[in-house]
């Protein structure tokens, strides 16, 4: 049968592809945590001074961001009576503030005995491919961009969110709308995601807590300068002045 001989296109491999989402997890780990062990990050809680409240876990969750708060309420309907349940009346109270109301003394001790949890983990997982993962990964395929770029969409998304602000990941994508058309509206791949990242550098420089772009200028600029949309490994880069290889 030689219909059956006939080649089968190929879908070409996006960062949903596990290995890839795993180099994905690694890069965003090296910036937001010094450390490309990412799982490491599950307890990881602490105030950094960025007016967000609390910053947490596998993507940096915040609580006063509303994304902790969906977290614990999703982690609460998978585990009715966990150690962080407790806090849902305080998060729904400080979300959109950098108020500590409620969650003090014991928040971040109960945060951390949570991540021993297979089912808070799980719920981290959850809520980052939900609200961060997936979404940069569909816009990505949208807008024709390989593994590179749906990468640096998802950085974008992990910093900014997604809201209405100026600096939200949807407003840095019209931002290099004004100067450069995606590969699925006919542009040229290279000369896009250089727009795309000229405008995340802009979005960082509003705000003093990521005025440090080096995340855009030592590791996705170095990726893209070098020609590697689909992030072939060995990958080499530098993050606030830190070196890391992924073989």
């Amino acid at each position: 049968d030689t219909a059956a001989a006939a080649p089968t296109a190929v879908a070409a491999i996006g960062l949903d592809d596990p290995a890839k989402k795993e180099i994905a997890m690694k890069l965003v780990s090296s910036a937001e945590n010094s450390s490309l062990n990412w799982r490491a990050q599950f307890s990881y809680i602490e105030d950094i001074g960025d007016g967000r409240g609390y910053t947490a876990g596998i993507i940096g969750f915040c609580s006063g961001t509303h994304d902790m708060l969906e977290l614990v309420e999703y982690y609460t309907q998978q585990k009715p009576g966990n150690v962080l349940a407790k806090y849902l009346p305080a998060l729904r109270k400080v979300d959109g503030s950098d108020s500590h109301s409620g969650l003090d003394p014991n928040f971040t001790k109960d945060w951390k005995t949570a991540a021993k949890d297979k089912a808070f983990q799980d719920a981290q997982e959850h809520e980052r491919d939900r609200v961060y993962f997936n979404p940069a990964v569909a816009q990505g395929k949208a807008d024709g961009v390989g593994v590179l770029g749906q990468f640096t969409y998802y950085d974008a998304i992990v910093m900014h969110g997604d809201g209405d602000d100026s600096t939200s990941f949807k407003n840095i994508r019209k931002r290099a709308l004004g100067k450069a058309k995606p590969p699925a509206q006919g542009g040229n791949e290279t000369t896009w995601l250089n727009a795309f990242l000229d405008a995340r550098v802009w979005a960082m420089k509003q705000e003093e807590a990521h005025s440090d772009t080096s995340r855009v200028d030592t590791e996705q600029r170095v990726f893209l300068k070098a020609g590697n949309l689909d992030l072939h490994t060995p990958l080499k880069w530098k993050v606030y002045g830190d070196s890391y290889t992924i073989n």
